[in-house]
Order: C-alpha cells, then structure tokens, then sequence
C-alpha cells in the first residue's frame, strides 16, 4: 500500500520499484520532502578564498547565493526581497564578487551586503514603513556548513548538523587529507537518466567485470574473490600459477589504467612513484607468495608517495597509518548527492543533481594536494560535454553508456522492480529506503541516524536502519 505521500514505497529491502526512476508523482513527492531536508555540497571552497566571493548554487528550483563573508561563509537564498528577481546570477552557475559593490537587484536597483543586510532601497518614501522593516528586508539565510574543502547548504534551519548526518566517515576522510585538496579540473554532463539511476552506478563494483573489462582482466584476483571466479567466459579467472613479479606490474597497470580512466583518483604524480618499485627495482624486498607480497607491496608504495610528497610541500597524511587508524573505501558516498573516490592521497568526486523525473546533472571534479603557494588557478566552471563524448576519461565514459539505455529499460511493461543482492548492493537499498523515511517526515533524528551508516557501505550489504 502506498504510504502517505509516497505512490511507491520500497516495501521489501531487496526489490525497488521501477517507477521510483520516472513517475512524476514520485519526483515531487522527493522534491518536497527530500531536497528541503538535507545537506547538499554547494561549491568547492576554493572558488571563493577572498571576502566578497560568492557563487550561484541552484538545485530543483532553488537558487543560493554562497558567500565567503570576514565572519566566514555564509548562504542565502537567492531572491530580491522587493518582487522576487534573483539578486545575483540567475544562470544557476554564476560567480562573482560583492564586497564593494554588494548585490545590486537587477530590476529596481535595491541593494544587500556580503551579511544580507539591507543596504539601499530606491524610492522608499514611496513603501508603507512596515514594508521595510529592516529584519524583513533582509536576504532570507540558508543553513550553510564547511568540510572537506567544500560548503554545504540545507533548506532545514531545524536539522540536524552536517556532522551530525554524515557521522564518523568525514572524520575518515579528513585523516586522509580530504580538506586540504583543490580541484584541478572539473567536467559536467546532462544524462537523460533520473538522478538515482545515475548514483546507483556507483554504488557497488559488481558491475566493474562487464562495465570495465579493463580493470578487471588486469587484476582478477581482485574482483573474482569478491564476486566469484565464474564470470561466464568474458572475465579473467584467477591465474593460480602467477609469480609475485607479474602480479606487480599486474598492480600497476590496474594503477596506470585507473590514473588514464578516472585522473584524480590515482594521479600521474603517484603512479610514477609506484613505478620506481616494479619488480625491476633490484632493491625491492618481497614475500614468496602473492597474497604475503602484495600488501607488503602496497605498504611500500603508500610510504613512498607519502614520503616523497611531503618531500615536495604537498600537505600528504601518513597513508600506512591512516589506513590503520581511519580506512576508507574505494567509494564513499555523502548522502544525497555527493560521491569521493579516495585511492592514495588524490580523489575524484561527483555531484549529482536532477534536472526533471529522467534527466540529471552530473559533475566530476579531480582533487589533488598541492604544494603550499603552487596552487593553480581554480576551475569556476565546469567544462559541460555531451554525455558521449570521448574526452571523458574511460571510466566515466563507460558508465555513461550504460546510465541513458537503463533508463530506457525502466518503462519496460515487464520491469517491476530492481532486484538487489543483500551483500553487494545494499547501499542501493539503503539509501532509497532513507528517501522514503524523509517523504514519510520521519524525525531528524532518526534520518540522521539512519544516514550515519551509509558511510562505508559501498558495496555493502542492506542494513537494518531502523527507520
């Protein structure tokens, strides 16, 4: 039976009904109860280092002017406070800076500072006094908290903290360097897809055998002990008789082949350090066996690139030790919208959003440390491509391919259901399952807590949320 406000609920953990992806009673009932909710990763904070700097951030009709003010960032909506035109931007994407001019409504003329405060209306004498109280008149504030280099917005004055909703994973990620990374480049897309079919492709690696054959025919031990050694004839098996020697330069190929297929995730910097250790480096030490070999290998290579960037001024953490002490997936995904790719001390990261019940925006930024002083200019804009486009990396690319015909698939008369597996794909089901506890207006505190274990569950199995 359909809960109130929601025409499909996800009734058994394992099945997800097709028409979550394309009905549009089922969008609305997510752009009204789910979007206003949550904390959505606004911009990248090095787009506004000076006071006066502000972007346009614009999702589901919304825009948010966020500003980097002398008391800190801080985020409003977007809208003269006279009849409605937005103050700033307007493109959805729009950046600039406020500090001696502030923002200028383009209609009438009226005029806010960096702190939303009226500053300027034309003609007052002409308004009734009540109309310009000073508390009415000034830029309607949106929640707005920093982490990871970027800042975050929520619609919600009452919810819970960014912290709060994310839980331990950011402190994972911040051991791991995450706030001290700038963007290098950053590629946007349109995909005729709705917003969940194109996350859910980042979801799990189950798909990576047939979607990256690449990556899966270089290192099949890898995949196979995870998924199966079957892969019915179109990957490798596992070649029980390989030598340490080959399974190195195995490893770093599968290196080489994430670094030219994804860029941020493994940089060109720390492949050619993890180069100097293939196995014709006469100094090189390693176990017998390639199960003893490989970690070891992996240790050597970490201490390495850590070393030898920290050697460079680049702000690196201790890869060994935080592997320890704060371990990371390969995918950590920041509830609603927001992915990391983490691998050695780069990241590659996406931003979805919806553009309508089939069609999205999807962003990739590539994140990197840089030496104090040597940081390039920051992308303002993202370099928007076809979605086909063969100047995507591969990865990406061989994702796309997939995302527009899924979407199709969907309204096949004979498509109930997504069908999940319990231990693979459970973050699928997790967090669709947490979208129907936010259109249901379940508490705060329990949508946090539910939310809180989604970090980590990449390719994890369906949890009890208890929602």
């Amino acid at each position: 039976m359909p809960l109130a406000g929601n025409p499909y609920p996800i009734t058994r953990s394992e099945l997800i009904p097709a028409q979550r992806y394309y009905d549009e009673t089922f969008y609305r009932a997510e752009v009204e109860h789910l979007w206003p909710h949550v904390w959505q990763m606004a911009c990248r904070l090095e787009t506004i280092p000076n006071v006066g700097d502000w972007v346009e951030y614009t999702n589901v009709g919304k825009s948010v002017l966020v500003v980097r003010t002398k008391d800190g960032v801080k985020a409003y909506q977007n809208h003269c406070r006279h009849r409605g035109v937005p103050i700033a931007g307007g493109s959805g994407n729009a950046h600039g800076n406020c500090a001696k001019s502030g923002f200028i409504c383009p209609f009438h003329g009226w005029r806010w500072n960096m702190d939303g405060e009226s500053t300027f209306v034309y003609g007052k004498q002409l308004f009734s006094d009540d109309l310009l109280d000073q508390g009415e008149l000034a830029l309607k504030p949106v929640r707005c908290e920093t982490w990871g280099g970027c800042a975050f917005i929520n619609h919600d004055m009452n919810a819970p903290s960014l912290k709060d909703s994310m839980g331990p994973v950011l402190d994972r990620l911040d051991a791991h360097g995450m706030s001290n990374v700038r963007s290098e480049w950053w590629f946007a897309t349109e995909l005729p897809a709705n917003w969940k079919i194109a996350m859910e492709a980042f979801m799990e690696g189950y798909h990576v055998m047939m979607t990256h054959p690449q990556l899966q025919r270089s290192v099949p031990g890898l995949y196979n002990a995870r998924y199966g050694n079957e892969t019915g004839g179109i990957g490798l098996p596992i070649d029980p008789d390989q030598t340490v020697e080959d399974n190195i330069r195995a490893q770093i190929d599968n290196l080489k082949l994430l670094g030219s297929g994804m860029a941020g995730m493994v940089h060109a910097k720390e492949i050619e350090i993890a180069e100097q250790l293939g196995p014709d480096n006469p100094d090189l030490q390693l176990p017998p066996t390639v199960a003893e070999a490989v970690p070891v290998w992996f240790g050597l290579v970490q201490d390495a690139i850590a070393r030898k960037l920290k050697e460079r001024g680049e702000n690196v953490p201790d890869l060994n030790a935080v592997c320890v002490s704060d371990p990371v997936n390969a995918v950590e995904y920041l509830f609603p919208h927001y992915f990391l790719l983490p691998f050695f001390t780069s990241y590659a990261s996406y931003r979805i959003r919806p553009l309508g019940p089939e069609k999205c925006l999807f962003e990739i930024w590539s994140l990197t440390h840089f030496p104090e002083g040597q940081e390039p200019e920051p992308p303002m804009e993202p370099t928007v491509l076809p979605y086909d486009s063969q100047d995507f990396p591969m990865i990406p690319r061989q994702d796309y391919s997939n995302i527009p015909i899924q979407q199709k698939g969907l309204h096949s008369e004979g498509f109930e259901f997504m069908r999940l597996a319990k231990d693979v794909e459970g973050l699928i089901s997790n967090y669709q399952r947490l979208i129907d506890a936010y259109i249901a207006g379940e508490p705060g505190a329990k949508l946090a807590a539910a939310n809180r274990k989604l970090g980590g569950n990449f390719d994890g199995p369906i949890l009890d949320l208890e929602i």
